[in-house]
């Protein structure tokens, strides 16, 4: 895969030359975990030690083999859920009311962000592969909420989870998307290939806890590959890069 050279954008932030901007956008697409809040937060870290903890109870083995499972299985299947329903048939829904009952002190609200983000001209989605219920409680707690016309959950996907393509072709039919129109914002780069096939303009959210082969693979690059237009370590300033501020 040919790669682009990472270029300076008038907001001072990474972007690829010759990557597609904004200005037909009229979808935007968020992620939640890691995208609309910061890494640093730690959130995913409460979700993994509690799937640990679900696997270990479930299956009668001990956590640390638990923890190996979880990966294995969000590795080769997308999600632990994925991997859990498919080979021990697991129900959802008592998982994913377990693993997402955390601790959201860490969250806080972010008025910039909130400005940034009601200043996208258009439709504005959430596309998680967590439950509502969970990125509800995020949003809220970040104080974006109201600013989405809708969640497109795991369940909503028929716990089909990001980066399949049929989880793109289900959120797409759900909410009658038009992926030529839309951007997508992620911290999973591979989550972008299925959507920069679509059509859609694609911005990585970098983190600094990497946690998946790709990011590691995508953090130590020069050139950014053919599916990632755009990268920012700082999804508020990017965003307020694209719109003029209010006069």
């Amino acid at each position: 895969m040919t790669g682009k050279p990472i270029e300076e954008s008038n907001a001072g932030l990474p972007r690829a030359a010759g990557s597609p901007g904004f200005d037909r956008t009229r979808v935007w697409i968020f992620d939640l975990d890691n995208t609309l809040y910061p890494s640093h937060c730690k959130l995913f870290l409460q979700i993994d030690h509690r799937m640990g903890e679900f696997i270990s109870h479930l299956l009668g083995v001990s956590y640390q083999q638990a923890q190996h499972l979880r990966k294995t299985y969000y590795r080769q299947f997308g999600t632990t859920l994925t991997g859990l329903m498919k080979v021990h048939r697991t129900e959802p829904g008592p998982f994913l009311d377990y693993v997402h009952d955390i601790d959201l002190t860490a969250v806080n609200e972010n008025v910039e962000l909130r400005a940034a983000i009601s200043r996208l001209e258009g439709r504005r989605l959430i596309f998680t592969n967590g439950s509502r219920r969970h990125a509800e409680r995020v949003a809220s707690k970040i104080g974006v909420l109201d600013l989405f016309e809708d969640i497109c959950d795991i369940v909503a996907c028929e716990y089909t989870p990001k980066p399949d393509a049929v989880s793109f072709d289900r959120m797409i039919a759900r909410h009658g998307v038009a992926a030529d129109v839309s951007a997508m914002f992620e911290d999973m780069p591979h989550n972008l290939e299925p959507a920069h096939a679509l059509g859609m303009t694609t911005v990585l959210v970098r983190n600094d806890h990497p946690d998946h082969p790709r990011q590691i693979e995508i953090a130590a690059m020069r050139e950014l590959p053919e599916h990632i237009h755009h990268a920012t370590d700082d999804l508020t300033g990017f965003l307020e890069g694209l719109i003029p501020p209010p006069r």
